[in-house]
C-alpha cells in the first residue's frame, strides 16, 4: 500500500482527495492546521472503511513542521509515493490597495513557501536519484491563476501562478528521478472557502457566468488529481489542468 500525503486536508478539496484515494487502495496521511476535529474524524471514516489513514498536525510554512509532517507519515503508514499540495488560504477579500504586509506575507508563505517545502520533502524521499522509488507530486493551483483575481484577490491569484511556475519547472527538473509533477487548476468549487474570505453569496453571484452555469464540487476535483495520481497518467507531467466548467 503506497503512502500519499494531502496537505489541508480537514475539509473541501483535501478531504475530498483523501477518502477518495483511500478508496484507490492509499494509505493518506491527513495534514491540518488548526481544524484536528474535522480531519480525525475524516481519517475515522477511511479506516471505518477499512483503509489506513493518520491526521497529522502541520503548518505547511514551518520548515521543521514540514519534515515532521513526512517522517511521522513514513512511521506511521510506509514510505511516501505521492503529494497532494492542497494546502492554502485566500486571505482577506479586499482590492490591492487595501491589502496589508501582514496579510500579504501570510497568504505567500502559505501559498507558495509551504507548496515549495512540501514539494522539496517529497523529492528528497521519493527520487530515484537518491534512492527512492520515484512517485507523483499534484499541486492544487486554480483558475485564478490566469483570471488575476481583480477586485477580489489578487494577492491570491499570484501566489496560484507561483504554483504553476513551480509545477512546470519542477516537473522538468525531476522527470528523469521518477516524479511526476502536475497541477489542477480548480474554477469555482463549493466549498467554505468563500464565507470564510467574507463572500458566503460568491457561489450563487458568479455560477450564472461559468459555461457549465454552476459551481463544481470537491468530489470533482478530487478525481482530477486521482486521476494524475495515478499510472493513467504516467506520461503526464508538467500538465496544468482546468477542473473549472469551462471559465
Amino acid at each position: 500500500m503506497q503512502t500519499l500525503i494531502v496537505t489541508g486536508a480537514s475539509r473541501g478539496i483535501g478531504a475530498a482527495v483523501a477518502e477518495l484515494a483511500a478508496t484507490r487502495g492509499y494509505a493518506v496521511a491527513l495534514g491540518y492546521r488548526n481544524e484536528r476535529e474535522a480531519a480525525e474524524l475524516s481519517a475515522e471514516r477511511i479506516r471505518s472503511a477499512g483503509g489506513r489513514a493518520a491526521a497529522i498536525g502541520v503548518d505547511v510554512a514551518d520548515e521543521a513542521g514540514v519534515a515532521r509532517l513526512f517522517e511521522r507519515a513514513e512511521v506511521e503508514l510506509g514510505p511516501v509515493a505521492g503529494l497532494v499540495n492542497n494546502a492554502g488560504i485566500t486571505g482577506p477579500l479586499v482590492r490591492l490597495e487595501a491589502l496589508t504586509t501582514a496579510d500579504l506575507a501570510r497568504v505567500l508563505a502559505v501559498n507558495v513557501t509551504g507548496s515549495v517545502l512540501c514539494a522539496r520533502e517529497a523529492v528528497r524521499r521519493m527520487s530515484t536519484r537518491r534512492g527512492g522509488n520515484g512517485g507523483a507530486i499534484v499541486n492544487i493551483s486554480s483558475r485564478a491563476a490566469e483570471l488575476g483575481g481583480g477586485g477580489e484577490w489578487v494577492h491570491y491569484a499570484l501566489t496560484k501562478g507561483a504554483i504553476d511556475t513551480l509545477t512546470v519547472g519542477l516537473a522538468r527538473e525531476v522527470a528523469s528521478d521518477g516524479i511526476r509533477v502536475n497541477a489542477v487548476a480548480p474554477g469555482l468549487i463549493a466549498t467554505g472557502l468563500h464565507a470564510a474570505a467574507g463572500a458566503p453569496d460568491r457561489l450563487a453571484r458568479l455560477a450564472p457566468a461559468i459555461p457549465q452555469q454552476r459551481a463544481g464540487t470537491p468530489a470533482e476535483v478530487a478525481q482530477a488529481v486521482l486521476w494524475l495520481l495515478s499510472d493513467e497518467a504516467a506520461y503526464v507531467t508538467g500538465a496544468i489542468l482546468p477542473v473549472s466548467g469551462g471559465r
